[in-house]
């Protein structure tokens, strides 16, 4: 008896290839500020992980500021020009992405990007991580239903022609957890921020450093219970 491989590995891209919390931060700040208040702890762990349409109108509401069409679209275009520009400054790198990424290929597995941010900030991210290195980049505003709904991963699969339950994710927040979980995939947890509970179907890493890519593209069988004969 063999054991199985993934068909994929998936990544997410803020927090967990890319060091660009710290930058969102700024942005949000600056936009905190523009809305008359003070980012905080909190505001930041209730919009992780989640797409602009999603966290800008909680961003609003926080601040007791009006969270209509025009509103909204004027701070989620704020944020989103204020991040490429901060994004073509500096994007450090997470330790161990690239790494890792190459790993997965080497083995024969395809890999996708699947993000929360736009496009544009996708595109602007990938001039760092290297668009090459992906069969598939999937942005928040892409999709229906953003994470933590499913539909960012099955449009990725469906894209490379897997089965979700084939392919292996890696997130750094909930919600994108329960966004590959959803999807049916194995999720591997690389937390940023906050902390992600390790289940029995769910790994939970300190570092992509710490990741080895033939570990990860067997965690299907591994946790799944699948194997080939």
């Amino acid at each position: 008896m063999t054991t199985a491989r993934a068909a994929a590995v998936l990544f997410d891209m803020d927090g967990l290839l890319v060091d660009s919390e710290p930058l969102w931060t700024i942005a949000e700040k600056e936009l905190a500020c523009r809305l008359g208040g003070t980012w905080s702890p909190e505001l930041k762990a209730a919009v992780l992980g989640t797409r602009l349409d999603v966290s800008v109108p909680v961003i609003l509401r926080w601040f007791g500021v009006a969270d209509g069409p025009g509103e909204v679209v004027d701070a989620t275009q704020f944020l989103a020009e204020r991040m490429v520009e901060l994004f073509h400054q500096e994007l450090p790198l997470m330790p161990g992405a690239l790494q890792l990424i190459d790993g997965v290929r080497g083995l024969g597995v395809a890999t996708g990007l699947v993000s929360s941010s736009y496009r544009v900030l996708v595109d602007a991210a990938l001039v760092s991580i290297g668009a090459e290195r992906f069969g598939v980049t999937v942005a928040g505003d892409e999709v229906a239903h953003s994470k933590p709904a499913p539909d960012p991963y099955l449009v990725a699969c469906a894209f490379l022609g897997v089965e979700p339950r084939h392919t292996v994710v890696l997130e750094d927040a909930l919600s994108g957890v329960e966004s590959g979980e959803a999807a049916g995939a194995t999720v591997v947890a690389v937390p940023w921020g906050a902390s992600i509970e390790a289940t029995p179907n769910r790994p939970v890493v300190k570092s992509l450093e710490d990741v080895d890519p033939v570990w990860l593209v067997e965690q299907v069988p591994t946790l799944n219970g699948a194997s080939d004969a």
